[in-house]
């Protein structure tokens, strides 16, 4: 996945970027933290995993010249343009098609920072980082906690790179659906724990809140 955030300079060691639970600069997260290392996407997924792109969890579209699969409850054929490991591939996975398991989640409990200088869809923007195979789950975070910093332009960018992607993945031809089910697996699981720190998070604030105000009405 391209990054239209701009990286730091390469020169000396970089921080090691924040992860989710981590506090949060006032004003937002600087974008030049949002990814561990430049993106290097590998030509092709590899293995099960395919792993690359934004680190442990990324996945690139391959190179892939069959149909993408027939909507579910159709029975796919070779005079539909599908070889014999597609037609299996499409046995195993029953129903399953790109992007149907992160489609049953929620954005509930994700919160995007104040953004005076920018104007977006948030719940559309939630639906499409979540979606994304390609971004770690600290990835997604560190993307949102960045959102104060990140231009119009920067903005729409991810947006149009985000949607690219799933596009592009629900193109593959069936004989992918299995490595992509479980990499969507794991991205939903990843989102879920997300979801939980941001709880968590919240709730350590407001007891901190309340702490501080218990002090305060104490005079210490």
């Amino acid at each position: 996945m391209a990054d239209p955030t701009p990286q730091a300079s390469q020169g000396g060691a970089q921080p090691t970027p924040p992860r989710p639970g981590d506090p949060v600069p006032t004003g937002g997260l600087d974008p030049t933290q949002v990814f561990a290392s430049p993106p290097t996407p590998p030509p092709s997924m590899q293995g099960a995993g395919g792993q690359g792109g934004q680190g442990d969890g990324g996945a690139q579209p391959p190179q892939d010249m069959g149909p993408p699969p027939p909507p579910p409850g159709t029975v796919a054929t070779k005079e539909m343009g599908f070889d014999d490991e597609d037609i299996r591939v499409l046995t195993e996975v029953g129903n399953y098609r790109f992007g149907s398991i992160t489609s049953q989640l929620t954005n509930q409990n994700i919160i995007i920072p104040a953004h005076a200088d920018t104007t977006f869809d948030e719940q559309l923007f939630l639906t499409l980082l979540r979606g994304s195979i390609s971004l770690t789950r600290d990835e997604k975070w560190r993307i949102i906690q960045a959102i104060p910093k990140l231009s119009q332009f920067q903005i729409d960018e991810l947006q149009k790179i985000l949607d690219e992607e799933r596009r592009k993945f629900s193109e593959l031809s069936p004989k992918h659906l299995t490595q992509l089910m479980k990499l969507e697996q794991k991205h939903a699981a990843d989102w879920k724990d997300l979801q939980a720190v941001t709880v968590q998070e919240g709730a350590r604030k407001t007891e901190q809140q309340k702490a501080d105000e218990i002090r305060k009405q104490l005079g210490l």
